[in-house]
């Protein structure tokens, strides 16, 4: 049963569940790591007959097993994907950055090239945790941002086959190669490449935990997207909310995993009592009962404040992934609002919303790093490069202060540079 508190009964670190690895997982993904690197395919094929028990003729999934996916998802889906990909372009088509060129001085120019990313690499896992939602969060904003190419890596069902809706997905996303290739191996791939799977400057997407240390660890070769921990969600209600709709946002959440965190704020004694017992009535009724309950009874809390005003201190110290504002007046609290990955404004606004089909990103930053993280964002598939161009006589007006700049550091050489154009040596 999910448990009311008080908020002076909880500290902010305890209202989130903050996960650690039940083994240590580092040295299992370092040795693997180290095997790809060395053996490459051979590694790749021996790990899916160790793994995903089937033994794969190819990695890279054809042209004919693409189409045979499209005609095995029901045109209805197609559809709805193809909505959901619409709106989260329309979205990030808003971020694109331009390059720009600052002239204000005689002889001066400087400015700032965007430049997209060569090659990134997209993991999606498989198995219960097949999202094709996130194939299209991932891949959308980096056909925007304009990158050569785009490679996905998912694991194999036994039969040697990938999920249909997933390969759906990366074709509506207009990615360009998939391989059947799952957990540390694929990211040890990507980051090193294969004779069969190109190596990558970016890697993005969700995975268990064995990914995200293999993610961790090949950070510096390639760039990644961040650390991601199990699923948060926040809601903010007032006592006018329905305790059936919070409960359902509230067990949105706890289904997709056991760490995942549910958690209620609310300024009414009576919405926590009501949304206490829902959560019960409703979590009975779900077909993933028992990751929800587990989640619910582990980690799920109904916290009640002494005002909405102290409800937002609270998110604000936790920094949750979601955030939802089951208030009349969301927009007045907005601007409160400093730590949160995703904001979801008002009564009619469900997390699920995010996850699927308005159009923001939902690979968000979670554990409290919205304290410092943003949302995926066509922003990380680029990359910016500055240039300087000065004329002599430019040069000739500040070679006096470089040098005494760089003296002033001892760095005589850093001097000389600049004054070498204008003395002799």
């Amino acid at each position: 049963m999910i448990k009311i508190m008080n908020y002076n009964e909880v500290s902010n670190d305890e209202i989130f569940a903050r996960s650690v690895p039940e083994v240590d997982v580092a040295g299992i993904v370092e040795d693997i790591i180290a095997d790809v690197r060395v053996r490459g395919d051979a590694a790749l094929y021996d790990y899916s007959e160790k793994f995903d028990r089937v033994k794969l003729d190819a990695l890279e999934v054809s042209p004919a097993e693409f189409d045979a996916a499209m005609r095995a998802v029901e045109p209805e889906f197609i559809r709805v994907l193809e909505t959901a990909a619409e709106n989260i372009r329309a979205f990030h088509e808003k971020q694109v950055r331009q390059s720009f060129i600052v002239a204000e001085r005689d002889g001066v120019v400087m400015g700032q090239k965007v430049t997209p990313l060569d090659r990134v690499g997209l993991y999606a896992p498989g198995g219960t945790a097949a999202y094709p939602s996130s194939v299209l969060m991932n891949a959308i904003p980096a056909k925007i941002a304009g990158c050569g190419e785009i490679v996905m890596t998912t694991p194999p069902a036994r039969d040697g086959s990938v999920n249909p809706a997933i390969l759906a997905a990366a074709k509506v996303a207009g990615i360009d190669r998939v391989f059947k290739v799952g957990g540390a191996q694929a990211v040890a791939a990507l980051a090193y490449g294969t004779a069969s799977v190109p190596c990558v400057d970016k890697i993005v997407g969700p995975g268990n935990a064995f990914v995200a240390e293999a993610k961790k660890q090949v950070f510096g070769r390639v760039a990644i997207d961040m650390i991601a921990g199990p699923s948060e969600i926040l809601i903010v209600a007032d006592g006018k909310s329905d305790a059936r709709e919070v409960a359902a946002d509230l067990l949105s959440q706890a289904e997709h995993d056991r760490m995942a965190s549910a958690v209620l704020v609310t300024d009414s004694e009576g919405l926590a009592k009501a949304v206490q017992a829902e959560v019960e009535r409703q979590v009975r009724l779900l077909p993933r009962v028992e990751i929800a309950s587990a989640s619910i009874d582990a980690n799920g809390k109904i916290i009640v404040a002494e005002s909405i005003d102290q409800a937002i201190d609270i998110s604000n110290a936790i920094a949750p992934e979601h955030l939802e504002l089951c208030l009349d007046n969301p927009f007045d609290y907005l601007e409160k609002v400093r730590h949160a990955g995703s904001i979801f404004m008002g009564r009619s606004c469900p997390e699920a919303l995010g996850d699927y089909l308005a159009g923001p990103n939902h690979i968000l930053p979670t554990g409290g790093t919205a304290r410092f993280y943003s949302p995926l964002s066509v922003d990380d598939f680029v990359k910016k490069s500055q240039y300087t161009y000065f004329t002599r006589e430019a040069l000739g007006r500040v070679a006096d202060d470089i040098a005494l700049f760089a003296r002033k550091e001892g760095l005589e050489a850093h001097a000389r540079s600049a004054l070498s154009r204008f003395n002799d040596m």
